[in-house]
């Protein structure tokens, strides 16, 4: 991928999809912009074509875009959407086009009011957030979990750079929520999710966060089966959540 100066309309990414509304990318109604590739490998991947950076799965084709021909697009849906949500994939592996393209919704007169969100699975360096922090809103960041061997299983990566990426995020006010997805007899273990409150209350006691049951559709093939979680279990959940610190939690 050539390198993407931050500030031109005509700047590449490689994109997988793109979604002109979605009511589930964020705060009211989105447009979505799924990058292509990811630096993990997720079990409960829910979009595991979006995964390969370079050899797409068949049936799957992704495009290079530019900015410009994005901005068309996004102008076409401004008067029904609120913002616009960089997704993936994992966004921040091409974050200078994300920042090319928030920078241009910034700047351009028609778009400006909507704002720009990143849905992330944290596993970003400081300098990226840096990079991005001038025309983000906000970041929803994936935690898988906070126990490093259960997160490792999970995605096969360390979680040394999401947890830095929620504080660092919280600490300059753009952590918009943190999203926990849980399996059922994987992360959602009581005395885990005490401690993964007891942590995030750390950085704020009124955080967002997001609960999100594991749903088999759409993932892949995996020995042994996942297991999705009930709703009264992922009811539980919160309330252990809300046991540690008044957090805004939601269920889905």
């Amino acid at each position: 991928m050539p390198r993407v100066d931050a500030n031109r309309l005509d700047a590449v990414g490689y994109v997988a999809d793109t979604i002109s509304f979605s009511s589930v990318d964020g705060p009211g109604n989105r447009f979505v912009v799924f990058m292509q590739g990811c630096n993990f490998d997720c079990v409960a991947c829910h979009n595991p074509q979006t995964i390969p950076g370079h050899a797409p799965l068949e049936g799957h084709q992704p495009r290079h875009r530019r900015v410009d021909d994005l901005l068309e697009e996004i102008r076409a849906a401004a008067p029904f959407i609120r913002g616009v949500t960089a997704s993936g994939g994992e966004a921040t592996r091409q974050a200078r086009f994300v920042r090319a393209l928030f920078h241009a919704i910034k700047n351009d007169t028609a778009l400006a009011h909507l704002g720009c969100l990143i849905d992330s699975n944290g596993a970003a360096d400081a300098e990226v957030w840096h990079e991005l922090a001038p025309v983000i809103d906000g970041a929803m960041i994936d935690l898988k979990c906070l126990d490093a061997d259960i997160h490792r299983e999970m995605t096969g990566q360390p979680n040394d750079q999401v947890l830095a990426s929620i504080e660092h995020l919280a600490s300059r006010g753009l952590l918009y929520e943190v999203r926990l997805l849980l399996l059922a007899g994987v992360n959602d273990a009581d005395d885990l999710l005490v401690r993964t409150g007891r942590w995030l209350a750390t950085n704020d006691p009124e955080m967002r966060v997001k609960l999100i049951g594991f749903r088999r559709h759409g993932t892949r093939p995996h020995a042994p089966a996942l297991v999705e979680p009930t709703p009264e279990a992922l009811t539980h959940a919160a309330a252990v959540l809300r046991t540690v610190a008044p957090f805004d939690v939601c269920v889905i």
